[in-house]
């Protein structure tokens, strides 16, 4: 192929052709054609070529589904089974077991059934009593052998400013720590105190087995209701500083074995 000026006809450039040059250039134009349509088919018009997309899309959503059904189903199952606990606990049965986080849990009730009537001057004493500030040494020479089996959690990570002294009738002890740090359970156990006294502030109350009491007080804000469940470690209240009987943000923490004080020191490590 020759190309010649317009004007005058003489000539520019010359092109020659050969079969073994447009059999290259078409080659080569049909490679760029497949690889730009099968990119297309394999990216965003996968779901117009590909029949297996539409239903991989389904798959996945349905399996996301049942991930959150299955969730759903576990965390009602663990409620249900909590209430139950709670229920039977309540009404005096002799040993309650249920299974909480794979984890298998018996709590032995030795208290017999009340009927309604019975059961409120019961609980208003119940509250009279642990609501008031002057508690009274009980049976300080009661045997503790059986808590020496129960590991407890340390409630809060701070320093003790002051420590157990029956003699002062602080049946506790003080332990300060940073603003807002959360207060746990030291034991798996029953939430039978949830309130605001005068003298302790906002107060959190626990029967654990063994006939074992926990006492959180001074809090900020408590995180629990009267009957629920509790787990070792799961987080009740946060530390504060209400109540009069305070000098500054601390958690006053005090544990009762068969209705006696004792030194949370000798069975917690802070």
């Amino acid at each position: 192929m020759i190309i010649r000026n317009e004007d005058n006809f003489a000539e520019k450039t010359t092109i020659r052709f050969n079969y073994a040059r447009i059999l290259s250039l078409i080659f080569l134009l049909l490679i760029i054609l497949f690889s730009i349509s099968f990119l297309s088919a394999t990216t965003f018009l996968k779901e117009w070529f590909d029949p297996r997309h539409s239903q991989m899309e389904m798959n996945r959503q349905l399996r996301s589904l049942w991930i959150t059904v299955d969730s759903l189903s576990d965390q009602v199952d663990r409620k249900e089974a909590s209430i139950g606990n709670f229920q039977r606990i309540v009404a005096g049965e002799d040993s309650v077991i249920e299974n909480f986080d794979d984890r298998l849990i018996t709590v032995t009730s030795n208290s017999t059934s009340l009927n309604d009537e019975e059961l409120a001057p019961v609980d208003s004493m119940f509250r009279k009593e642990f609501e008031t500030s002057g508690l009274e040494l009980l049976r300080m020479n009661s045997s503790e052998s059986d808590l020496q089996e129960i590991f407890l959690f340390s409630p809060i990570e701070g320093i003790i400013s002051d420590s157990f002294n029956p003699k002062t009738q602080h049946y506790g002890i003080d332990i300060v720590s940073r603003k807002n740090e959360p207060v746990k359970s030291v034991a798996d156990g029953t939430v039978i105190l949830a309130s605001w006294t005068q003298d302790a502030g906002y107060i959190i109350t626990i029967q654990h087995q063994s006939n074992l009491i926990s006492v959180y007080k001074h809090n900020s804000d408590i995180l629990k209701q009267v009957g629920n469940f509790v787990s070792a470690g799961e987080i009740v209240s946060i530390i504060g500083n209400t109540g009069e009987l305070t000098s500054g943000p601390h958690l006053h923490f005090e544990l009762w074995y068969n209705g006696s004080p004792i030194n949370p020191e000798e069975f917690v490590i802070f």
